[in-house]
């Protein structure tokens, strides 16, 4: 590979030693420079061993000058003498990985010879930022007080709004005061032209609030109507950031691998996107809801319905919840009529977990015309035997449809481990019924690394459209 051409090269000091710091269109790095130990030779030269770094671009969060008084060393001796030496400095703040997905910002200061210098590298890597045009300049921000164990505003105050100042991002910021408000103010009152991205600091319920503000608002701007099954939905020109302050976090931890307040901030910063497919649940031609993560008819549907009426228990509901609905065992006897995704690369338990760059969201789905079939279209053609549609009559326990793993720290490969984020399909998994006992081993299954799906009264199928017609009126609950 061709070497970039160097857009900036100089000795500067760092730490009280010289390094050689070079600035091309995607990468800052910069090297020790050691003293040859030679008495005979006075050179300088670069050393292979050296200390060495390097940073992208593209994960540069800022570079201000530095004055004086911000310049912290270990040895305040040596601080002060390299000051006086180079009293002209800047300083870099970068990402840096850690462990378990984790990002943190860091910063590195170089000292200058003069400030025409120093002058020069703040303004040739602020040229360069901004040519990453995918970086929010500004951001309509809510918050949910309520949500998780009621974090959500100290966290944004002290872990994220420093990190969006830093990055010179504006930020609207609104506290929610009741359910749906943050939806509401998105359909109706909110300018959206003059922001690049909607951030929510919250759960999943929080991202589903404005999800559904968001779509509603664009296909409401563009004269599309949502309770058409077969309408084709304006995407959003919009992107949602998500700030983890929840009970769960599922989405969060899908998406970016970790439950991290500074994590998620660093990805909104540098731009960061992810594409997900988005489901809409109809009913008689009326639209009830989108959803990105989870269709739970059922166990789970019931469990975390009850679990809605014990928020003030926080994340502890769930447990209370779970143990309730598990405890009823109860069962569902219905149909569920499906269109299998038999031409999609991939399948849900081939193992292949969605990660950057995933070739099977890569794959292009077939045209939309091809998923959409109306209930009295698909009865026509299943007599005719051309639907391709499947139909499974039983008694079930749970019937799930995920569109991505469902990950999160307590199941940390979740409901669908090889689910993806982008491929146009779900994981429609069906539990059929079965004794306590053994609904008890596939729940346990979601907390560690055995599959999930190898019980007998256990299936899953990779679909593209379906519809769930249940004989026995219960409970169902679309995250």
């Amino acid at each position: 590979m061709e070497k970039q051409p160097r857009l900036l090269s100089s000795r500067l000091f760092q730490k009280h030693r010289q390094f050689e710091v070079v600035l091309n269109r995607s990468f800052l790095a910069w090297r020790e420079i050691e003293k040859s130990r030679k008495r005979s030779s006075d050179i300088s030269s670069v050393s292979e061993t050296a200390h060495s770094h390097a940073v992208q671009v593209c994960e540069i969060v800022a570079v201000r000058k530095t004055e004086e008084d911000d310049i912290k060393t270990r040895s305040q001796k040596k601080a002060k003498q390299q000051s006086h030496l180079y009293p002209h400095a800047f300083t870099v703040s970068y990402v840096r990985r850690t462990r378990q997905h984790q990002w943190r910002c860091s910063d590195v200061t170089f000292h200058c010879a003069n400030q025409a210098l120093c002058e020069q590298w703040i303004q040739v890597i602020n040229e360069q930022l901004s040519l990453l045009t995918n970086r929010p300049k500004s951001l309509l921000v809510y918050i949910n007080p309520y949500g998780g164990k009621r974090h959500g505003k100290r966290i944004y105050e002290q872990k994220v709004a420093p990190l969006f100042r830093c990055a010179g991002i504006s930020a609207d910021v609104i506290v929610t005061e009741r359910a749906n408000h943050a939806r509401d103010h998105l359909k109706t009152e909110a300018n959206l032209d003059k922001y690049d991205g909607v951030v929510c600091v919250g759960g999943d319920g929080m991202f589903s609030e404005i999800l559904h503000g968001l779509v509603t608002r664009t296909q409401t701007d563009h004269g599309m109507d949502q309770n058409q099954p077969d309408a084709e939905l304006v995407q959003c020109s919009l992107r949602i950031g998500i700030i983890p302050a929840g009970s769960t976090d599922c989405i969060c931890f899908a998406t970016v691998g970790t439950n991290d307040p500074v994590t998620s901030a660093l990805h909104i910063i540098v731009g960061d996107s992810q594409p997900m497919d988005v489901c809409s649940v109809h009913h008689n031609n009326t639209f009830l809801r989108y959803s990105v993560s989870l269709l739970g008819y059922g166990f789970y549907g019931d469990m975390l319905t009850d679990s809605e009426r014990k928020r003030w228990l926080g994340p502890a509901r769930y447990d209370l919840s779970g143990v309730k609905t598990f405890l009823s065992h109860n069962y569902y006897e219905g149909t569920v009529s499906f269109l299998p995704a038999e031409d999609n690369m991939g399948n849900p338990r081939d193992k292949l977990q969605c990660r950057s760059g995933c070739h099977i969201c890569q794959h292009k789905p077939p045209s939309k015309d091809k998923q959409w079939e109306t209930s009295e279209e698909k009865e026509k053609s299943d007599k005719d035997g051309s639907s391709g549609w499947s139909v499974i009559r039983g008694k079930f326990i749970a019937i799930n449809a995920a569109s991505m793993s469902c990950a999160c720290p307590r199941s940390p490969k979740g409901l669908s481990p090889s689910a993806h984020l982008a491929d146009g399909t779900t994981d429609l998994i069906l539990v059929r019924k079965c004794s306590r006992l053994d609904f008890f081993r596939h729940l346990l299954r979601h907390t560690n690394k055995e599959d999930q799906f190898t019980h007998l009264f256990v299936e899953v199928h990779r679909v593209r459209v379906q519809a769930i017609f249940s004989q026995v009126l219960g409970t169902s609950f679309l995250a």
